[in-house]
């Protein structure tokens, strides 16, 4: 791991902290919008004014995400000329045209029915409304399409030629857009948002049901979040799996860090998986080491032998910071079989019918409300931090991406992000909990 100069050490946290929040905020807008297109499709066909009640519940909060995540979002599209101009330079040609098709669809599709979405429930007819939801919830996904594109393309960057200058020319656009790992982040993202959305919601509902478990609205809510979790949790682990293989084919060193694997077992020994350790990054060795022998040669290469290249092949600068990739990777991973586990356990209490009944199944889910979006932080630390020292895998190094600012006007320009992120979106959160912790509207009526 190189040494860094502190204005670029500082430009990449800054990145990193407005990233954290956007990402959070982008994965439950696209969450939201399914799950909302979900809720009215479900009224319309079924007629139950609950479906209803709850959609109107969430498009609140729906309203709220999106106008925040735009402020995020237009915050880090600043920061790629302020501070990472050298990468827009080199990189432009490739990364500025994905980014726009992200702006037009999120244009045509968001911005072009959101209006429809908020405000024409009675005043437009039932059908019109809903195609406005469906086309909010697929330009969501596209808007990700597009911005996952790009970033996946810096990670296994295909279909371009280096110019002259050093620019990256775009040479085959359908390599560029469907990169190796690109189709893996995307089902991998996809699945991610639409978790974490159904966490929080379900902790939601849980928490109304402590209070009044017969609480129409607080059940559906609960009931649709654990299926979510019960049947899209064991996908994401498959998802995750192949996402890994993956990584192993095209970024060797992340997956190393991953595993914090310094050096490749003997013949026949197989890859461990090491539950703990502390990765010592100056002396290439783990302290405190706890691990399963073989268990990781059948996750990694599914067989009991199998071995992958280990950090000491790779020369010392091209290495990621080992301790913050292999302790992100697992609480991602130990969060999300917590999920697993949450939901497999809503299925026997279903089946015994005390789903709504169960006390200490209704505390984990308000505990595990905020879970998914944690688990996705990890997960983008992995992605991100593994990458390092590179922003385009293997051809351009974060220290010559960066616009050599000084430090003063990075730290000033920091301050006054943090300054406003932090008013912005504790704000946010506060209308957020305090909407939640209000009933839905006419929830506790009859149904019609």
């Amino acid at each position: 791991m190189e040494p860094m100069d502190p204005a670029l050490l500082l430009a990449r946290y800054q990145f990193a902290f407005t990233i954290s929040f956007h990402i959070v905020l982008a994965a439950f807008s696209i969450g939201l919008a399914n799950y909302l297109m979900v809720l009215e499709g479900l009224w319309l066909w079924r007629k139950r004014r609950v479906y209803k009640d709850i959609y109107t519940f969430w498009l609140k909060i729906f309203a709220l995400t999106v106008a925040v995540g735009t402020a995020s979002g237009l915050v880090m599209e600043f920061q790629f000329g302020m501070h990472w101009s050298a990468l827009s330079r080199r990189a432009g040609a490739v990364l500025g045209p994905l980014m726009f098709y992200e702006v037009m669809v999120a244009f045509f599709l968001e911005a072009g029915f959101i209006g429809v979405m908020l405000f024409g429930m009675n005043k437009v007819g039932p059908r019109l409304h809903f195609l406005s939801t469906c086309a909010v919830a697929v330009g969501s996904l596209f808007s990700a399409f597009w911005i996952l594109s790009a970033n996946s393309w810096m990670h296994t960057p295909a279909g371009f030629s280096i110019g002259g200058d050093g620019r990256f020319v775009p040479v085959d656009w359908l390599a560029i857009v469907f990169n190796p790992s690109f189709p893996y982040r995307m089902v991998h993202m996809s699945l991610a948002a639409f978790l974490g959305t159904a966490m929080l919601v379900g902790g939601a509902g849980a928490w109304h049901l402590l209070r009044n478990s017969a609480h129409t609205s607080a059940r559906v809510m609960f009931s649709m979040a654990l299926w979510m979790a019960a049947l899209v949790g064991p996908l994401q682990i498959v998802a995750g799996d192949l996402h890994g293989e993956n990584t192993r084919d095209h970024q060797p060193q992340k997956l190393a860090a991953m595993e914090g694997s310094w050096r490749r077992p003997e013949a026949g020994q197989g890859e461990p998986l090491r539950l703990f350790a502390v990765p010592d990054q100056v002396n290439r060795k783990n302290q405190f080491e706890l691990a399963i022998p073989h268990l990781g040669s059948l996750y990694l290469r599914h067989d009991w032998t199998g071995t992958i290249k280990s950090l000491e092949e790779f020369a010392p600068q091209d290495i990621p910071p080992v301790a913050m990739v292999f302790y992100a990777f697992r609480a991602m991973v130990g969060i999300g079989l917590l999920i697993v586990a949450l939901g497999i356990a809503s299925l026997v209490l279903r089946w015994r019918g005390r789903l709504y009944e169960c006390r200490w199944l209704l505390r984990c889910s308000v505990i595990m409300a905020p879970a998914g979006f944690v688990a996705m932080i990890c997960g983008w630390i992995v992605t991100e931090v593994g990458r390092q020292p590179f922003t385009v895998y293997g051809l351009m190094r974060t220290v010559d991406s960066h616009s050599g600012q000084p430090l003063s006007f990075v730290a000033g320009s920091t301050l006054a992000i943090m300054a406003v992120y932090l008013m912005v979106f504790s704000l946010g959160l506060f209308y957020l909990l305090r909407a939640i912790a209000r009933l839905p509207a006419d929830a506790q009526r009859a149904e019609e």
